[in-house]
């Protein structure tokens, strides 16, 4: 693991008069530490891998960690499109740390994985961030509800890491919790609104979610509906006024190709806000500065 640097930025953590015996408690800590990265009215923009974080981030990681708390700030969820490779799980891990540290919001928080990365999910959050009270809903039956009754129930976690499977079973014990952030990774699972998965984890309560997806979005305009109805349910509440608006200023004159071309960049302009997608080409090529972020993307 590479060496932790020290964070920039405004108000650094005071030094430790010599001699002093005094350990901190958690809480001292935490309030510290949430001292050192004081929002005020702007998001805190993270120059360099924070102290929460147990290792270096890349540059462009860093970007995405401004761009969750950016979203958070503004009371907005959204959508984490980076090609595979590209680390977004670190990026949802320090996101997630980042609210138990600085904001001082542990949880609990739900993350819904393919059953093939269970265990990577929570290796991760060992590696990265050791101070999480991970718990891993997962195993037969008497397993599970094992888990439930001495994990779940006494709110004995903070993030609960689960498969599509487990989380459609048990979906009536998850039903209970108000979470903090919901996170789907491979979130094309859920592109169809009608899916018993969509309307399930639809069904669960929570103050944000954050969708992670590897694979390039389509240009089926209900399949993206669907994803903006889970982010945004507020705003995206039906399928047809989308459908209504993003055609609305299309001429009966216009061919297929004009009206297609008018409708791609209408969601452009929809979705720029909520999603962010870099690809290894661009990363490789050239880094963008701290202070911005590449939300725009290309639809395929």
């Amino acid at each position: 693991m590479d060496a932790q640097p020290k964070p920039k930025g405004r108000g650094r953590k005071k030094a430790v008069e010599p001699g002093a015996r005094h350990r901190k408690s958690e809480k001292e800590e935490d309030e510290e530490l949430a001292g050192e990265f004081d929002e005020g009215d702007q998001p805190y923009v993270f120059e360099e891998s924070p102290s929460f974080i147990n290792g270096t981030m890349r540059p462009y990681q860093l970007q995405g960690l401004n761009w969750m708390v950016s979203l958070h700030h503004n009371g907005l969820n959204g959508i984490l499109a980076d090609e595979m490779g590209l680390g977004k799980t670190l990026q949802t891990i320090s996101f997630l740390s980042y609210l138990k540290h600085v904001r001082g919001i542990c949880g609990p928080h739900l993350v819904v994985v393919p059953k093939s990365t269970l265990q990577n999910w929570a290796r991760e959050f060992g590696n990265w961030t050791p101070d999480f009270n991970v718990v891993v809903l997962t195993g037969s039956k008497d397993e599970r509800a094992e888990i439930i009754a001495t994990r779940l129930i006494p709110q004995d976690f903070e993030v609960c890491i689960t498969s599509y499977e487990i989380c459609l079973i048990e979906r009536a014990a998850l039903k209970k919790f108000s979470f903090e952030y919901i996170v789907i990774d491979e979130a094309h699972r859920i592109k169809n609104v009608d899916s018993i998965l969509s309307q399930i984890v639809r069904a669960f309560m929570s103050r944000g979610r954050l969708l992670i997806t590897g694979t390039p979005l389509q240009n089926n305009l209900k399949e993206l509906f669907a994803l903006l109805n889970f982010i945004c349910p507020e705003i995206f509440v039906n399928y047809s006024d989308l459908d209504l608006f993003l055609h609305k200023d299309a001429g009966a004159e216009e061919n297929e190709e004009e009206k297609s071309k008018k409708v791609v960049e209408a969601l452009h302009k929809i979705l720029r806000p909520f999603l962010l997608r870099r690809v290894k080409s661009d990363v490789e090529k050239s880094l963008l500065p701290s202070s911005s972020f590449r939300s725009d993307f290309v639809l395929y």
